[in-house]
């Protein structure tokens, strides 16, 4: 995803909602949400997921060069203080983006009627994202584990693909969903190799190569694929 330059214009509005301090994620996003009124995911899940993701990365850049500029303006104690602040400015980015995805593609699930559990948690105390149709019928031993639908997301992928591998024992099959482009193919075949289905909004499909595209899912493939599975 393009990191677009900050929008001023939204400045005002959001000191005056959220005051000289950062959100939390998830009113963020829905903040973000409301920026673009009249978008229906159910109208085109792609399309609308990369519009709100995008218009909130937008905002936050908006706020965060706000937030932190006096502090950037002001000198720092040494070298290890400059660093320390860098890198939580950097690690709040990361984290907001990948909570970000996750607030967004709830809404879009929500809008399309799909029934999870957001966080649920399956064996080893381990938690994937999003779990279809949910919590209760995942731990129901009478409940078809081919009926069971387990989604992954990462903002970016890398190696971290693999840890959503063993977050869900009883769904062979994994999905996991991610904004990553270009993805190499000797990844993505390593993956078909683990039973592992990637999701990639359709906006980002052109960044992989023929063959990849004809493997990938976006997410409207995909919340039809688990809609399928709820009505069976």
């Amino acid at each position: 995803m393009v990191v677009e330059s900050p929008d001023e214009s939204f400045l005002d509005q959001m000191l005056g909602r959220f005051g000289a301090a950062f959100p939390t994620t998830r009113d963020f996003s829905r903040y973000a949400r409301d920026t673009l009124p009249g978008l229906d995911p159910r109208e085109d899940q792609d399309a609308v997921l990369m519009a709100w993701m995008e218009r909130e990365e937008i905002l936050f850049r908006t706020l965060e060069r706000h937030l932190i500029g006096d502090r950037l303006a002001a000198s720092f104690g040494d070298t290890d203080d400059f660093l320390s602040f860098s890198l939580s400015v950097q690690n709040r980015r990361k984290s907001r983006a990948g909570s970000a995805f996750e607030h967004h593609l709830e809404v879009v699930f929500q809008n399309c009627g799909l029934k999870h559990s957001r966080g649920a948690m399956t064996e080893n105390r381990a938690k994937p994202d999003f779990l279809f149709p949910g919590e209760a019928e995942y731990h129901d031993p009478a409940f078809d584990p081919q009926l069971l639908t387990m989604l992954g997301v990462k903002s970016t992928c890398k190696d971290r693909w693999r840890q959503v591998l063993s977050e869900a024992d009883r769904v062979e099959r994994k999905h996991l969903v991610t904004m990553e482009a270009a993805i190499s193919p000797a990844q993505t075949s390593e993956m078909q190799s683990k039973q592992l289905q990637l999701v990639v909004p359709r906006g980002l499909h052109s960044t992989y190569t023929q063959t990849q595209r004809e493997w990938l899912m976006d997410v409207t493939s995909f919340s039809e694929f688990v809609r399928a599975r709820q009505d069976a």
